[in-house]
């Protein structure tokens, strides 16, 4: 700001809209935390698109090609959380950084050769790289917008997934049915490193990271406890409420979709529904297209409401619940449904629905959790939620070994009834401004 700026608006004049401009620079941080999310679920993306090369170059089973994507999240959620808590107390700007390079070097091993033992090693370095990074970019992109803002720049985050499958699938698939499946390693591996150094030169925390970390105000009711006693107690406040565990319920049966989609989705259309390889590539990216459309109409719906003065329990919680009833009724219709045209759309919008509840999810934990302890609680969350990752690429991998093409469809069916549950959990449990008080926000 110019002297002549401050002469001519009194400090006490400014209109108070003003402070809360986000500028370009959180614009450009904001979409560089977009193209990482889309590297990274590149990254997970390369073995479900080359699973059958894959599994013909290794003469894997189906259950060994599960085990060897179930070993990415082995590492996942302890390292979700573990940073999650760093993530409180030291410069999200180098987290990042640290991680993205960690991406780019754990594809060389298996880009160079090897077996299963080579795959399943690397997955697990690669799991626990990116295991922190969903949560760790959302911090990010937040601290860089007030609360009544962070819809859109968590959604938009959020798209980074769905953009980063959609964009990649075409591509990492023409890679490899012309050059091979260790080829597109070396491709999201580049990638990531020209990501790096971008992020090097143009990323920053937030300005609202530094109020985030300032010491809390004394609490209005007159309670004199410690500040050190406070931050202890604020994990178990926010861990135990019902607004947390619900939220964290909801979002472990959407996880368990993406975990589908990333890893079987390909093989279902293929040998499930019977399209062709060609046909595959590209109907694996629909359902994340689908997903990118219920993100930003969910953002534009909760926003509108929470303008209009709804609580978060309806316009979060009972939102997202009905887009995971609406996922699990399409994912319960496919075994009822004749025609490869009509079963292929059920799967597709299930997908597409049942996978879309992220943004809720962090930014209803975002409202929850105290400010200071904001990266914690989503590390947390994120380390929860994830394990569906490494339980359900192995369950779906015995039951296409035990059962045949039949396997997927039951597969499907599991997933409709799990995220029924989830959407019992999400209406019944979230109710941020009923507990953002005994969370100590």
């Amino acid at each position: 700001m110019t002297a002549a700026d401050t002469s001519a608006a009194p400090p006490l004049a400014r209109p108070a809209r003003a402070a809360h401009e986000p500028g370009a620079r959180a614009w450009i941080v904001t979409g560089l935390l977009v193209v990482f999310m889309m590297i990274n679920f590149a990254d997970k993306a390369v073995f479900g698109l080359a699973a059958d090369e894959i599994r013909a170059d290794l003469g894997l089973s189906a259950t060994d090609f599960g085990l060897a994507n179930s070993a990415f999240f082995l590492l996942f959620s302890v390292a979700a959380v573990v940073v999650g808590l760093l993530a409180d107390r030291v410069s999200l700007k180098w987290l990042l950084l640290i991680m993205a390079l960690l991406w780019s070097v754990a594809q060389v091993p298996a880009a160079l050769g090897g077996g299963l033992a080579v795959l399943i090693g690397t997955r697990i370095v690669l799991g626990a790289a990116e295991g922190p990074a969903f949560p760790v970019a959302q911090q990010a992109a937040l601290s860089w917008f007030p609360d009544d803002r962070r819809n859109l720049p968590g959604a938009l985050v959020t798209l980074g997934v769905t953009w980063g499958v959609i964009i990649a699938a075409p591509g990492l698939t023409w890679v490899i049915q012309h050059h091979g499946w260790r080829s597109a390693l070396w491709v999201v591996a580049g990638v990531g490193l020209v990501w790096a150094v971008a992020w090097c030169l143009l990323g920053a925390d937030g300005r609202y990271r530094e109020k985030d970390r300032a010491p809390a105000a004394a609490p209005a009711d007159g309670a004199h406890a410690p500040a050190g006693a406070r931050a202890r107690s604020a994990y178990r406040r926010v861990l135990g409420n019902r607004t947390w565990i619900g939220t964290t319920a909801a979002y472990f049966t959407s996880y368990w979709c993406v975990a589908l989609m990333l890893v079987w989705l390909p093989s279902y259309l293929k040998n499930g529904l019977g399209h062709s390889s060609e046909a595959a590539g590209t109907l694996v990216a629909v359902p994340w297209a689908l997903g990118a459309v219920v993100l930003l109409a969910q953002a534009a719906l909760t926003g509108w409401l929470m303008r209009r003065g709804v609580g978060s329990r309806w316009a979060r919680g009972r939102v997202g619940a009905g887009m995971l009833f609406l996922g699990a009724l399409c994912f319960l219709a496919v075994p009822l449904t004749d025609g490869t045209g009509a079963r292929t759309a059920l799967v597709v919008a299930g997908c597409g629905l049942g996978g879309a509840f992220a943004t809720v999810a962090v930014t209803t934990v975002a409202e929850l959790a105290p400010a200071a302890r904001r990266g914690g609680a989503l590390g947390t969350m994120n380390a929860v939620v994830t394990t569906a990752g490494l339980i359900a690429p192995v369950v779906v991998g015995r039951m296409v070994d035990g059962q045949g093409a039949a396997g997927y469809q039951n597969a499907t069916v599991a997933s409709g009834v799990l995220l029924l549950l989830g959407a019992v959990a999400a209406f019944a449990l979230i109710d941020p401004a009923r507990d953002a008080p005994r969370a100590g926000a």
